[in-house]
């Protein structure tokens, strides 16, 4: 079996929850901007959650199967269709041998992650399958797909695939999908603008009072000029008391760093793995997928929380995700 690129979207790459562990050696994490959707689709197909999907970014790719196989798709709805037949989002989806599955524009979000049962057959790189594009290694060749371009399925959980095919394949020869589909309750949902919370970073203190108040209570726009390794974002210049020169630290994704012109940086997931920025503020973890989510030309305002409300609010969403483990789980075990 193999999936062909037709048509290969903006920028589609394969992405799982990063390689961790290694930023002491200058080694970025890189991994799903949107970690909810990735791990999501992944679940739905019956596949460890740190298994790499693609992750399709504004406009989508063509592809066409060879072979029957079970995929999901999770994230921003870029309308994906096999032979304009729309294809459901947040449920496993049986496509049959042949299909060209086509995706689009989303009218809300950024990103769309698809899973395939089994994974896909790519060698990890430093104990992860994720393309870091900057350094050129990991995912297809260390870089996003391109026309012509060939995906092979992993093999490993076969017997899995094969359960599902002939569930969905019962009275349907070719696209099927059950009746039921992931709850999106306590999920990363999308306004405008959007809301996302940010705790006090370690260089806070160096910023006056108006400018802190400044940053939580204005509107920030995304620049056209973002991408995985950072959001530029256009608003209310940030000027610290002193210089913004600060010793070379470690960074994580999420932090809000602010360049000598004042105008912050949301660092993202191939960041780099060491700044000289003074991080006025980190986006909340848990809003990091709803960051990723947020399209250049929109606008977010940030809100300031604590670290226990940062806590409860992770907690609440990984229990969120623990039903939704249990409830597949169980109806795997019923194929």
């Amino acid at each position: 079996m193999s999936i062909e690129v037709e048509r290969a979207g903006l920028q589609t790459t394969l992405q799982d929850l990063g390689r961790t562990g290694m930023q002491h050696l200058g080694v970025p994490v890189n991994g799903a901007m949107d970690e909810i959707s990735h791990r999501l689709a992944n679940l739905l197909v019956g596949n460890d959650e740190h298994e790499a999907t693609l992750e399709l970014t504004l406009n989508g790719p063509t592809l066409r199967f060879t072979e029957d196989a079970v995929i999901a798709i999770c994230g921003a709805n870029m309308g994906g269709s096999v032979d304009r037949q729309p294809l459901p989002w947040y449920r496993p989806i049986r496509v049959p041998s042949g299909a060209r599955v086509v995706f689009g524009r989303p009218a809300i979000g950024c990103r769309a992650y698809v899973a395939i049962s089994g994974g896909f057959a790519i060698e990890p790189v430093l104990g992860s399958r994720s393309t870091a594009l900057m350094g050129g290694y990991g995912g297809y060749l260390g870089r996003a797909l391109k026309k012509g371009d060939v995906l092979f399925p992993r093999r490993e959980h076969e017997a899995q695939t094969i359960r599902w095919v002939r569930l969905l394949s019962r009275s349907h020869h070719g696209i099927a999908f059950p009746n039921w589909s992931v709850s999106r309750a306590r999920m990363p949902y999308r306004v405008s603008p959007q809301p996302v919370r940010i705790l006090a970073g370690r260089h806070w203190q160096a910023f006056p009072v108006a400018v802190r108040e400044a940053l939580t209570q204005g509107l920030y726009k995304v620049a056209l000029d973002s991408d995985r390794m950072g959001y530029r974002l256009e608003g209310t210049a940030l000027e610290a008391r002193r210089s913004h020169d600060v010793l070379s630290e470690s960074v994580v994704m999420g932090a809000v760093q602010v360049p000598p012109g004042g105008q912050p940086i949301v660092l993202m997931a191939d960041h780099q793995t060491t700044g000289g920025y003074p991080i006025i503020a980190v986006v909340a973890s848990v809003d990091l997928p709803v960051m990723a989510q947020v399209r250049p030309g929109e606008e977010i305002q940030f809100r300031m929380i604590t670290a226990e409300e940062g806590y409860a609010a992770s907690t609440i969403r990984e229990h969120q995700l623990g039903r939704i483990r249990q409830s597949l789980a169980v109806k795997l075990a019923q194929v």
